[in-house]
């Protein structure tokens, strides 16, 4: 899933003419490893294609904008997160223990395995009233998981459940940053993690 940590060069696949949406995909690749490499401040359209191997014209019909394809960029990363957690998170039947722990160590997993992109690209992106209705949409599916996962373990009222949940969230995506940014380990982020969603799982009415 995560996008190799090397640099990008024009071969046939970037510098040949390509269908819309596998240029697209490749540009959201090599805006990608712009971050990881440069940081998000060097991740402009003219820079963009530089690195993939296009003229400026094809970045600009792609995004239009650099507010548009660090959005694009943004949704993208978070997009995968989410369908990897999904994928974890498939079995069925888990006991409700079993559920929190899965919960919490697939959420870290997933978060930690984008790297520091997605908090880099959203840092850039501070600001800017697209980025915050985007944001929000992305939570907002994430919360709808989270209660999808937790509901058959919990007591808790729907509406209550939601709210909590939405707690739960952002606590995981500052866990992730600090795993990313060495503030603590992978372990101690999952203990933390699990304590939590334990409390929300196990709640009253």
């Amino acid at each position: 899933m995560q996008v190799k940590n090397t640099k990008i060069v024009a071969d046939k696949r970037t510098s040949g003419r390509l269908p819309k949406p596998e240029r697209r995909q490749q540009l959201l690749e090599t805006a990608r490893v712009i971050v990881r490499e440069e940081g998000a401040d060097r991740l402009t359209l003219g820079h963009l294609a530089v690195r993939a191997g296009v003229s400026k014209p094809v970045t600009y019909e792609h995004f239009e904008t650099r507010t548009g394809l660090l959005i694009d960029l943004y949704r993208w990363i978070d997009t995968e997160r989410i369908t990897a957690f999904r994928t974890l998170m498939a079995q069925e039947n888990r006991p409700a223990k079993d559920t929190v722990l899965a919960l919490a160590k697939a959420y870290l997993a997933c978060g930690t395995d984008q790297g520091d992109e997605f908090h880099a690209v959203g840092a850039a992106l501070a600001g800017s009233d697209e980025k915050a209705g985007v944001y929000q949409e992305l939570v907002d599916a994430v919360i709808d998981m989270f209660v999808e996962v937790l509901r058959p373990h919990s007591s808790v009222r729907l509406e209550s459940l939601a709210l909590a949940c939405g707690a739960l969230v952002a606590a995981g995506d500052a866990l992730t940053c600090a795993v990313t940014r060495g503030k603590c380990s992978v372990a101690e982020a999952e203990e933390m993690f699990s304590t939590l969603v334990g409390a929300v799982a196990q709640g009253k009415r």
